[in-house]
This record gives C-alpha cells, sequence and structure tokens, in this order.
C-alpha cells in the first residue's frame, strides 16, 4: 500500500442509487490529492464493470455506475482491493501546459486594485503569478475551469463585494487564494489580472478540455501585439501549444 493517505481515513457513501463517494479527506492538501489522481488513474486504467463516470475533486472522487449492472458494495469491495496494490506506477504522467497571458490594463481591470491591497508593484505581481507551475486539483464549475494549487500567499486578494455579470472567456483571475482562467464567457466574481487567447474549453475541438485533473499550468507574460497575433492563429486552428511533462522539468 504506498498511497500517502491513510487507507483507515478514507470514507465511502452512496449519493444516490447510481453514484458512490470516496472522501480521502476534508482538506485541499497535495498529499490526499495525489491519492485522489492515483487511485483515479487506476480505475481509468483498468475499468470496473457497470462504472460509466468518474470524477476526481480535491479530496474525493465520485464514481457514477449502472444500477443494473453492478452496485455500491461491489464497487466499495473493488476500490479497497485496489487500495492494497495501487502504486506510484499507476499514476498518469502529468503534463506542463504553458499559457500565454497578457497582463494588460485592458485585460486585467482589476490588477491595480490587487497591486492595491497587496501592496506590490503591478510588475511584480506579473512575476510572482508567472513563476509557478499550478496544479489543477479539479475541474468544475464550468467546463474546462481549473483549480489551480500554487499561488504566492503575498498575491491572496479577497473576491469583488460585487461581482461582474460578465466576464469574458479567457479572462485569468484571482479570487482569495486561488487563481485561475474563465474558460467560457460568464459572472464571476475574482479580481481580473490578465487574459488569454487561448481557448481551455472548445467543443469543437477532438479533445474539449485542454487539461485535465493532475496536470500543472504555467502562465507566460506576452504584449498585447502577442496575445492578438495568438488569437488569430488559435482561430485558425494553426497555434501549437506548448506542453511537456512535469517530471521533464
Amino acid at each position: 500500500m504506498n498511497l500517502k493517505s491513510n487507507v483507515r481515513d478514507i470514507i465511502y457513501f452512496p449519493v444516490s442509487d447510481s453514484a458512490l463517494r470516496m472522501d480521502f479527506g476534508k482538506a485541499i492538501d497535495l498529499n490526499i490529492n495525489d491519492s485522489v489522481r492515483l487511485i483515479y488513474s487506476a480505475v481509468k486504467a483498468r475499468p470496473f464493470n457497470g462504472v460509466y463516470e468518474i470524477i476526481p475533486s480535491y479530496c474525493s472522487i465520485l464514481f457514477i455506475f449502472d444500477p443494473d449492472i453492478t452496485n455500491y458494495k461491489v464497487i466499495v469491495k473493488q476500490l479497497k482491493k485496489l487500495l492494497k496494490s495501487s502504486n506510484k506506477q499507476d499514476s498518469i504522467r502529468p503534463r506542463l501546459i504553458h499559457i500565454p497571458v497578457c497582463y494588460d490594463n485592458e485585460f486585467g481591470e482589476d490588477i491595480n486594485d490587487v497591486a492595491e491591497y497587496t501592496k506590490l508593484s503591478v510588475k511584480d505581481i506579473i512575476e510572482m503569478h508567472s513563476k509557478p507551475n499550478y496544479l489543477i486539483y479539479m475541474l468544475g464549475f464550468l467546463p474546462g475551469f481549473a483549480y489551480l494549487g500554487g499561488l504566492n500567499k503575498k498575491l491572496i486578494t479577497p473576491r469583488l463585494q460585487k461581482p461582474r455579470t460578465k466576464i469574458l472567456a479567457g479572462a485569468v483571475g484571482i479570487g482569495g487564494e486561488q487563481t485561475g482562467i474563465y474558460p467560457l464567457e460568464s459572472p464571476g466574481g475574482w479580481r481580473l489580472i490578465g487574459r488569454t487567447p487561448i481557448k481551455p474549453y472548445d467543443p469543437y475541438r477532438d479533445e474539449p478540455f485542454l487539461y485535465k485533473a493532475g496536470d500543472y499550468v504555467k502562465f507566460e507574460s506576452i504584449s498585447k501585439d502577442e496575445y492578438y497575433n495568438i488569437e488569430k492563429e488559435v482561430e485558425a486552428h494553426k497555434y501549437s501549444l506548448k506542453q511537456g511533462f512535469f517530471d521533464e522539468i
């Protein structure tokens, strides 16, 4: 048993007659999320009969199944057996995906407010925000919306007191201790500090989602001219996304 979380702390409970949740803990913790991704990868590699969807989150996994084929007790038994044999070799190799971001005031409507709140210069904000490799803990809220871990604590800024009714797709923001990209136009209360011309979610692509839980994202600062050039390439389906594997860093 090579999982970092304690097996005795794992809780299983039915969400409905066709869904089961496996809880590894209650905290947003890298070790717990490692365990979530390990089991997720292992089940994806060796699917359970009757389980047709697996949804990982910060510290749990939701298994959706066909009750005419399998049931709660069978899946729990399979998961407990899997826990005894799972190891790091079951993990899917994480990718590192580079996301170009323009932090110009035209796109980062709140970057000066973030500077005022944090007592940092705009230049410092850009450098600190684009430096980390952010782990994608989970996807949610909107299709392709990644919850990223690794924001510099000096950049923590509260959400807007009055959320915007419309935020454009590609907007990059900070909300409390988190940062992320709005993949679609939507309402939202995060402080906008930039925008990317890349589409994290595109239903017309062969693979609609640009990344998945367990991958890493690195933001790269670009100029306005570079933004518009990349935007044209994206629309023409000619842009080559820069990516590699996290363990190659």
